[in-house]
């Protein structure tokens, strides 16, 4: 018997398709997501929750060098008055770095939100320009040096 050769297989449309990811379909915000976005996009908002967050990160920054501080005077206490200075001392540390930061949280996330809106863009510029508005913020406390 003889046999015919079978045709070369072409590659047809359905392969073509099938190596297509999947549709999904577009799902809408829900109401609650919308809200939730609203409340987000408001710059006081932000600028709150971000001089909490930075507090917090200041407190634990505080902390943690603040046992870090050596007295002048350790060998002459005993562990007890030692352990109540070193106390007291990561306590002001902690406090002082808490303020710090959230002072530093706040403007920097409401000089961002609010040159952000202005320019109605959001991209890195939007970030440079609160971190030099941050940075003078910071320094106008300071003092004029005097020569």
């Amino acid at each position: 018997m003889a046999t015919t050769p079978e045709p070369e297989s072409t590659p047809s449309s359905s392969t073509k398709e099938e190596k297509r990811p999947p549709v999904e379909p577009l799902r809408l915000p829900s109401m609650e997501e919308i809200r939730g976005q609203d409340i987000w996009n408001n710059c006081a908002v932000r600028s709150v929750v971000s001089g909490v967050m930075g507090g917090g990160i200041g407190v634990m920054m505080g902390l943690f060098l603040g046992a870090f501080d050596n007295s002048v005077m350790q060998e002459e206490m005993s562990a007890k008055q030692q352990f109540i200075y070193q106390a007291k001392q990561m306590g002001r540390r902690s406090y002082s770095s808490a303020k710090t930061f959230a002072i530093m949280g706040l403007i920097f996330s409401a000089a961002e939100c609010v040159v952000e809106k202005a320019r109605a863009k959001h991209d890195t510029t939007n970030s440079a320009i609160a971190g030099c508005v941050t940075g003078g913020a910071l320094s106008a406390k300071g003092r004029i040096a005097r020569t």
